[in-house]
């Protein structure tokens, strides 16, 4: 048996979807999007210089992404600006997030790294603007082989501060100054710092940038994270409400 397909028709012959379809091609056009794109303006210093900038739209928003190369008491340094919005007529939402290949790349659960920096992209996209400082400082600046050593000591019983202490390194080998550095060359006078560390404050300050809120980036303690989390709080004087006990 053929099968049969149905309409609806009109006194004039048109079916009920033709008039639908017509209706849809003559009604009002859908309005474009709109992107806006920000010039950010680097004044390049002896210090700090803009190797590269392109657009780099991401899974929590547009941004747009600026390489630079500082010069710092360790040496030539390299570190990324994610930015976004209008950074200048506003006080920006600023994260300033030290590499870390096991978290960010691995989702390694020793560390907090990967949902710091996914929630600072998210705030920073819902924020008016903000920018994400990207430095290339993995295991708190003493490098990726010496931190997998650290792991093997932290896996002894260690901590990270006694595990870098062991291997001849101090708990916290950053300075922080290429990044404060690269927000005085976009131009930033004052921001809302996401950041738990005292330490990233004085250092954005002492480049003559006002703080003008300290906004937590907290996650929530795992099983993994706990003893981690606690020396953060206890030996590096990090600002911690959420610590396991």
């Amino acid at each position: 048996m053929a099968m049969v397909k149905s309409a609806v028709f009109g006194e004039h012959g048109e079916s009920a979807a033709s008039r639908e379809r017509s209706a849809r091609q003559s009604g009002p056009a859908a309005e474009p999007e709109v992107k806006v794109t920000y010039n950010y303006v680097v004044r390049e210093s002896s210090q700090v210089r803009k190797a590269a900038e392109a657009d780099f739209p991401t899974r929590w928003g547009h941004f747009r992404i600026l390489g630079f190369e500082g010069k710092t008491a360790d040496g030539t340094e390299e570190a990324v600006a994610l930015v976004h919005g209008d950074i200048k007529n506003s006080t920006p939402l600023v994260r300033v997030h030290s590499q870390c290949l096991t978290g960010d790349v691995f989702g390694s659960l020793r560390c907090d790294c990967r949902q710091q920096l996914e929630m600072a992209l998210e705030m920073i996209a819902g924020a008016r603007s903000g920018v994400l400082i990207y430095e290339q400082k993995e295991g708190r600046g003493i490098g990726l082989m010496a931190k997998l050593k650290a792991y093997a000591l932290q896996d002894q019983g260690m901590d990270t501060v006694q595990a870098n202490e062991y291997l001849g390194f101090k708990a916290d080998h950053r300075g922080f100054e290429l990044p404060a550095q690269i927000l005085v060359a976009l131009g930033v006078k004052q921001v809302r710092l996401l950041s738990n560390n005292p330490e990233k404050v004085a250092a954005v300050e002492a480049a003559g940038v006002q703080v003008v809120e300290r906004v937590p980036c907290e996650v929530e303690p795992q099983e993994h994270t706990q003893k981690y989390l606690k020396t953060k709080q206890e030996k590096l004087g990090h600002l911690l409400n959420k610590t396991a006990k």
